[in-house]
């Protein structure tokens, strides 16, 4: 005896429906919700304060000035010490600029790229001729020097309002830091922070004058 099966129907009939009805929920007894009760006696909603979005620091933002550091100091005294008045070593790049005397130690010129020293003077060169500009850097390296600072910047901007765009005082200004009166009085310079100044400043380190505290 045969037994003809409906093919053609059986494929049709997808899986068995679930029940979608919802489940019935059990209510606690005492003991439980008093287990509960327990269990979350210690447990505090978080505050509107603690669910607040903090930025990240923005690169252009400056953080607070930086207090003195005794470290900073220190290494700067002793860099004083063992360096003599040789030729700055240059490193130079369509953006970058940094030198320093040789024996500088690395350590101390990361941090003063990072601006890690507190800036105690500063100097604008925007609208200045290059003799103008030379001058000005002069002077004011001479008197940040008789005043006792260690760490100046000079703002030389990045050209955009000159000839053909080319930041002709940016690419002087390693070549005065290491001649003249400044040789015998910077230690090292570089490249500023965005948030003082970027491409378009240098710091400087300068040698601590004899005679000061």
């Amino acid at each position: 005896m045969s037994v003809k099966v409906d093919l053609s129907r059986k494929a049709t009939q997808g899986p068995p429906k679930k029940d979608r009805r919802p489940m019935e929920r059990t209510a606690l007894g005492e003991d439980d919700q008093q287990f509960f009760r327990e269990a979350m006696a210690d447990v505090r909603p978080l505050s509107d304060e603690s669910n607040r979005f903090v930025p990240l620091p923005d690169a252009d933002t400056k953080p607070a000035h930086p207090a003195p550091d005794d470290e900073l100091e220190t290494m700067a005294r002793l860099t004083d010490l063992v360096s003599g008045s040789a030729e700055l070593d240059i490193t130079f790049s369509d953006e970058y600029i940094e030198g320093a005397v040789p024996g500088f130690a690395p350590k101390l010129m990361r941090r003063l790229k990072r601006g890690e020293f507190p800036l105690q003077n500063y100097i604008d060169l925007h609208g200045l001729t290059r003799q103008e500009a030379q001058e000005k850097v002069t002077d004011f390296i001479l008197e940040s020097y008789r005043t006792g600072f260690r760490c100046v910047l000079v703002v030389h901007g990045r050209g955009h309002n000159s000839e053909n765009h080319i930041p002709v005082l940016k690419e002087r200004l390693p070549y005065w830091l290491t001649r003249g009166p400044a040789r015998k009085i910077v230690l090292a310079f570089s490249t500023a922070k965005p948030y003082d100044g970027g491409t378009g400043a240098l710091y400087l380190l300068l040698r601590k004058r004899k005679g000061t505290l």
